[in-house]
């Protein structure tokens, strides 16, 4: 597979708990079936929120990134 596009970035770094995540559901609501939203996040909480959500939810999480200072969450909307 070859790079995934990223079609929008949430800058949530600074943001505390639910905040990250409530900005992802705000995209996800926006966005269009098979747009990709990459959500940067230093909060701890996010690394349990976000995976657990997008799975609820029924989108795609493809991947979570450990960057310097904050998590990178990149997710597909799938339905």
């Amino acid at each position: 597979m070859g790079e995934i596009k990223i079609d929008r970035v949430i800058d949530a770094r600074g943001s505390h708990c639910p905040g990250p995540l409530m900005e992802l559901i705000k995209a996800i609501k926006q966005a269009g079936v098979g747009e990709v939203i990459a959500v940067y996040s230093s909060d701890s909480g996010s690394k349990t929120d976000i995976p657990l959500w997008v799975k609820k939810a029924g989108h795609e999480l493809i991947g979570v990134y450990e960057r310097e200072g904050y998590t990178e969450f990149v997710v597909r909307k799938k339905r």
